[in-house]
């Protein structure tokens, strides 16, 4: 009677056991997205639009959630990420592709390392163009290097291309811009345009062609792009010079390029989308799944359609292996890097 028992406690056991393997892991869980910019910014917009479209692709079908984590430029929400969240797939990231600069400048503030994030994906590469309001002496970026007063361009931390794309220009290439940085996210930074405290801004080309206000200053001569970063000129602002052009024409030296290189990597990582470092590899391998069959979404191609944006994908693999790369960089660049972001 007593082995009777016995094996039929051991088979009970075993049938629970079995059926706890079969369950997958993230069912009836909820993923965060952390998300280091205020809600309506491009990237807040595209860590929803994953969050509705993810969860139908991974075993289990758990929910997303959204949660805005903003300031100091994003570091608060990598911090957070990074160091606070457990590693097991239930928290991801999505921040700015330039935070990596904050690591090599050696900012106390940070508690990251780039290259040990949980690489996920990026849905597109974005390359920036800077933006100057028309009623203003500063016409072309011409003006802008012979002008005895510089203009007043808008940031939200130095990590930003706001802040690093006028401060390459004017330490790199002598292009004087006065950044006021701090501001909270790109929506005030449009309002400070607005209302005339600020005469510029830099963001993604994406961007500038996609939502407002920028459609409509664009189409009433509000404001005028001067400078982009591609080094094949955009055919949308192709009477617009390129960064690279602009360092042909003035003659950079190789060192100053070298550092240009770093600075211009965040357009290949784009929107990333990270997960905390020690992820377990079958999770990290069903959220990257997740993420680019998602990007196949019809749903989800449509919203991007009504937004004027496209996808131009990288997976997370590539991205780990970039990220390692920037972090991996010679004394000298770092020091010049350290002496730009200096804030």
């Amino acid at each position: 009677m007593k082995k009777s028992f016995v094996f039929a406690l051991l088979f009970l056991l075993a049938s629970i056991s079995n059926l706890q393997a079969q369950v997958p892991f993230y069912q009836g869980k909820t993923i965060r997205i952390v998300v280091g910019n205020i809600a309506g910014d491009a990237y807040d917009l595209w860590a929803r639009i994953f969050a509705q479209h993810m969860g139908k692709y991974i075993p289990g079908n758990p929910n997303f959630i959204v949660q805005n984590m903003p300031g100091a430029g994003g570091i608060i929400a990598a911090n957070y990420v990074y160091s606070v969240a457990k590693p097991d797939g239930l928290t991801m990231g999505a921040f700015g592709p330039s935070m990596y600069f904050d690591q090599l400048s050696g900012r106390k503030e940070v508690q990251f390392d780039w290259s040990k994030f949980t690489w996920i994906g990026t849905p597109e590469q974005t390359e920036f163009i800077l933006i100057m309001r028309t009623d203003n002496p500063y016409q072309s970026i011409e003006d802008v290097r012979t002008a005895a007063q510089p203009p007043k361009c808008g940031a939200t931390g130095t990590s930003t291309s706001g802040y690093y794309i006028p401060k390459f220009l004017d330490e790199g290439l002598g292009i004087k811009f006065n950044i006021v940085s701090g501001y909270p996210g790109g929506g005030e930074i449009d309002l400070g345009i607005e209302r005339g405290e600020l005469q510029c801004r830099n963001l993604t080309i994406s961007t500038y062609f996609a939502r407002e206000p920028f459609l409509t200053w664009h189409k009433k001569g509000f404001i005028r792009p001067i400078m982009q970063t591609p080094k094949k000129r955009d055919a949308r602002v192709a009477d617009v010079p390129s960064i690279y052009e602009l360092m042909d024409k003035y003659k950079t030296p190789e060192a100053t390029r070298r550092v240009a290189t770093v600075l211009l990597a965040p357009a290949v990582f784009g929107r990333p989308m990270v997960a905390t470092p020690g992820v377990p590899p079958e999770r990290v391998k069903i959220l990257r799944d997740a993420y680019h069959t998602s990007l196949k979404d019809p749903a989800l191609l449509e919203t991007l359609k009504k937004r004027r944006w496209v996808v131009n994908s990288i997976s997370g693999e590539e991205l780990a292996e970039l990220a390692k790369e920037v972090i991996d960089q010679p004394p000298d660049v770092i020091e010049r890097m350290k002496k730009l972001l200096k804030n």
